[in-house]
């Protein structure tokens, strides 16, 4: 018998038998599989159809609890991709007023709270589970409007009353189906509503705002940056808000800590400097107490462009309703000076801020404020001032130095002043009117102070030129009594009145005019005094001028000494162009022009 033998490579008897992926257990479990799939499938359809109604019911009763209002919101999405996320979009708030009812459409121009997106990560055992607890929830796009008294929001009807709510009763409490541990917020703004006629709304951008502990019954704290529109600085705020009043926003407590950063002050006009402040407030939306300080090393008037320190101490009363703050006090520190402001800052509808304070100045330097508010230097004078006035800054998109208004008194002791040339005359006037006119010659000429002098009076400044009124200048041996006028850019000086002097007109000058005057000295006293005449200084702080006054011109308010600089001023205007017009007629070879 023969036996044949194949070569090659033989099969194991395994191959005979059906490969792996075929067989029966590899068919069942991929069955399986497809069909836990498609169960995932169904499930998650199920879950997304029948769990955004359900998450956006609770969304609306928690919010309708927390506002006591309707609640509107467009869209709400479930996406099982990544766990359970869920977004929303168009949440609202409508703003009733008390008479509407809250079946009726709102009639108010914006809703109350208005959120454009927002979006959060759970799980699908918190999701099912009432009521639903969230960590973090993200808004962007979030404006709140808190209306002012008299106007909330309300699911009450025209003809239903509130009931005051029994703490003991739990069908009284309000339904909380969602808690959230913490709100991240970007692009918000806030709107305070006033209901005083002609007030703009207050607006707040809130580049960043953080929220925790959100309930119905509680306060929530919170962390909020914003950049504050004028001055431009940064503000960081950290406190407490709530629990929400739904009767009256405005009365909803709050309170915190804050840091005001790098205020650029040249944003206002005529301010320049770098404000930095710190300090707490408490109360409630229409009644805010803030107490705090504020630095600024380099404040400064553009009219006159010398920096000085300022730092200040307030305490302070906010209406957040309407923007108007009282301050009771700021007490202020600038150079070497104290002084104390009492009084209120009120926004005016387009215009911006009408301050009003009164200012008391009990031991202060008359350099530092001629420093900060007068351009020429060194100050026309050194002193010991005391002082009170009335400031005025009305609103409008001037410059600060240009719309100041100050009345008021002052008295300053100890004066020196800083012109040498100024000061010699007053020393040599003091010798004069002492009886001392041999020493005139030598204290008018050695351009050092030889006299201290007192002056005291009324004044009030507008438009960036102070007219003194009823002004006693006191120096050894006279009296000066004097009106005028002094701009602040120290271009503009001039003083009529008279003086009195201690000594008679033959006892002020010496040799054989002693002799002659002697006659005469019955007819020279007035008032008491031993001798009496009228004079006048005018010029600038570099070119100052004493003389006597023209008759009847010394007895001039300083009402009438500033017309008369304002008529000498248009005269010489007119001269100028009566000599350009001239100069113009001679070239072109015409008849001059006749004045």
């Amino acid at each position: 018998m023969n036996v044949i033998e194949f070569k090659g490579s033989a099969q194991p008897a395994t191959t005979l038998q059906s490969r792996w992926w075929r067989r029966r257990w590899f068919k069942v479990v991929l069955w399986l599989a497809i069909l836990s799939c498609f169960v995932f499938v169904v499930t998650a359809e199920y879950i997304i159809r029948n769990a955004e109604p359900i998450l956006r019911k609770r969304v609306i009763e928690t919010l309708s609890a927390q506002f006591n209002s309707q609640v509107e919101l467009d869209e709400l999405h479930i996406s099982l991709v990544k766990g359970v996320e869920v977004e929303g979009k168009g949440l609202r708030i409508p703003n009733f007023n008390g008479t509407q009812s809250a079946n009726e459409p709102s009639t108010a121009p914006h809703p109350m709270l208005s959120v454009q997106t927002f979006a959060f990560r759970t799980t699908l055992r918190k999701l099912l589970h009432s009521p639903t607890r969230v960590g973090t929830v993200t808004l962007s796009g979030m404006e709140l409007h808190i209306p002012p008294p008299g106007r909330r929001p309300t699911l009450l009807g025209p003809n239903q009353k509130e009931e005051p709510a029994d703490p003991g009763d739990t069908k009284t409490r309000p339904k909380i189906a969602l808690i959230v541990d913490q709100f991240q917020c970007s692009d918000t703004k806030l709107f305070i509503d006033s209901s005083k006629p002609g007030k703009d709304p207050l607006e707040f951008d809130i580049q960043n705002l953080h929220l925790q502990n959100l309930g119905a019954h509680r306060p929530m704290t919170y962390q909020a940056e914003l950049i504050n529109p004028k001055p431009v600085g940064n503000i960081h705020a950290s406190g407490h808000f709530g629990p929400w009043h739904t009767d009256d926003p405005t009365s909803t407590p709050l309170d915190g800590n804050y840091e005001f950063d790098h205020a650029d002050l040249n944003t206002i006009k005529g301010l320049g400097g770098i404000l930095s402040s710190t300090g707490h407030f408490s109360g409630v939306v229409d009644q805010i107490v803030v107490d705090g300080q504020t630095d600024t090393p380099d404040f400064s008037l553009d009219v006159s462009d010398h920096p000085v320190p300022l730092h200040t101490t307030f305490h302070a009363i906010v209406d957040g309703s309407s923007g108007d703050t009282f301050l009771q006090p700021v007490q202020a520190h600038m150079l070497h000076s104290d002084f104390t402001a009492r009084g209120k800052v009120v926004t005016v509808k387009g215009k911006g801020h009408d301050i009003a304070l009164d200012v008391d100045i009990p031991n202060a330097r008359m350099e530092d404020f001629l420093r900060l508010g007068v351009k020429t230097s060194p100050p026309l004078l050194n002193g010991m001032l005391t002082m009170q006035t009335r400031l005025h800054i009305p609103p409008g998109n001037v410059r600060v130095s240009a719309k100041i208004e100050l009345a008021g008194n002052f008295r300053v002791k100890a004066v020196k002043f800083n012109n040498p040339q100024f000061q010699d005359k007053v020393d040599g006037l003091s010798a004069r009117a002492s009886g001392h006119p041999q020493e005139v010659a030598q204290v008018s000429s050695d351009r050092d102070p030889e006299v201290r002098s007192e002056m005291q009076a009324n004044f009030s400044l507008g438009h960036g030129l102070m007219t003194v009124n009823d002004l006693h200048y006191q120096i050894p041996g006279a009296l000066v009594l004097m009106n005028g006028v002094y701009s602040i850019d120290g271009n503009i000086f001039e003083f009529k009145g008279h003086v009195r002097t201690d000594a008679t007109a033959s006892q002020m000058v010496t040799g054989w005019k002693s002799w002659l005057l002697k006659p005469v000295d019955s007819f020279l006293k007035k008032n008491g005094a031993g001798l009496e005449l009228p004079i006048a200084v005018s010029g600038t702080q570099g070119d100052v001028h004493f003389g006597l006054a023209l008759h009847g011109s010394a007895d001039e308010t300083s009402t009438q000494i500033a017309a008369d600089l304002k008529n000498n001023r248009q005269a010489m205007l007119n001269d100028a162009k009566s000599r350009q017009a001239n100069e113009k007629s001679q070239k072109q070879g015409k008849k001059p022009v006749a004045n």
